[in-house]
């Protein structure tokens, strides 16, 4: 990226998160940097995509669970635009199905707000070296269900609306699709989660990121 670095070589940062107090923490620790320069800040996924493409910046720190359009869809609209874009994650949601996602878009590493913000000033300049930067818990989640099927996007829209206590014959309706339809894609989600029944499945989709709280 070309035109994403300052005239003095800084490393370019832009933060994307809707909380204030963690976007000043980001920024304090940015600021103890004598190699980087914050260029902007993002309250939700709209603003971030926007703010990228004006500043390009060399690393954008993204949260997922944002307002208008989340982290996910703003990484995979900024990588299809910008295909080197360097974007670390930063979320307080884990789960492997979520994780995934992240970085089947293109995200170059996945911390949890819970890292430290040295670790968060390391993943920065490991993105513009190349090098991926897991959170432990991250890596644990994503070992823990290696060579598990994903849902599917229709799978999950049937999960969805059991998640707001819709019946098969509301979920058909709702997805114009018959009720055995549904009835099939449910046999699949309980065994793609291991799940005991309709409610379990909605738990442990949550768990592992297929469904937002």
């Amino acid at each position: 990226m070309g035109d994403a670095e300052s005239n003095d070589g800084s490393i370019r940062v832009l933060i994307a998160d809707d909380h204030p107090v963690m976007r000043h923490g980001l920024r304090a620790a940015v600021a103890t940097q004598p190699d980087m320069l914050l260029v902007g800040e993002a309250e939700n996924g709209r603003e971030a995509i926007a703010k990228f493409r004006e500043l390009r910046p060399t690393v954008a720190l993204m949260d997922l669970q944002m307002p208008d359009v989340d982290g996910l869809e703003a990484i995979g609209a900024i990588r299809t635009e910008f295909r080197d874009a360097n974007i670390v994650v930063l979320t307080s949601y884990p789960g492997d199905a979520r994780i995934m996602r992240a970085l089947m878009l293109g995200a170059t590493s996945y911390l949890l707000k819970s890292s430290s913000l040295d670790d968060m000033i390391r993943a920065i300049r490991a993105s513009i070296a190349g090098r991926h930067v897991m959170d432990p818990d991250v890596t644990h989640d994503l070992a823990a269900h290696a060579g598990t099927e994903l849902l599917t996007p229709r799978e999950i829209a049937v999960l969805q609306l059991v998640a707001l206590g819709y019946g098969n014959k509301a979920i058909a309706g709702e997805l114009f699709v018959s009720e055995e339809t549904v009835k099939s894609r449910m046999r699949a989600i309980l065994g793609k989660l291991d799940a005991r029944d309709r409610t379990h499945a909605v738990i442990v989709a949550i768990q592992r990121g297929f469904l937002s709280l």
